[in-house]
């Protein structure tokens, strides 16, 4: 994979996890504070790497697609 396409792919990435973590955050951070860190890194994970790997990275494929497409016409 080229250069350019790892750093596309890794801004796709954050673009996807930085909000994800916000949110995630913002609605389960208290409930779960009282756990050990290896416990909330472990129910972050199990949580929001599926979201990103299903979810988040294709739906920002499918935004980027209806722009790219928009500008190329």
């Amino acid at each position: 994979m080229k250069t350019r396409l790892k750093l596309i792919a890794a801004f796709k990435i954050w673009i996807v996890i930085y909000p994800s973590i916000l949110l995630f955050h913002y609605l389960f951070g208290q409930s779960i504070s009282a756990l050990p860190t290896y416990q909330k890194s472990l129910i972050l994970t199990l949580t929001l790497v599926p979201w990103v790997i299903f979810v988040g990275v294709p739906l920002v494929d499918f935004i980027a697609s209806i722009f790219i497409k928009d500008k190329t016409n």
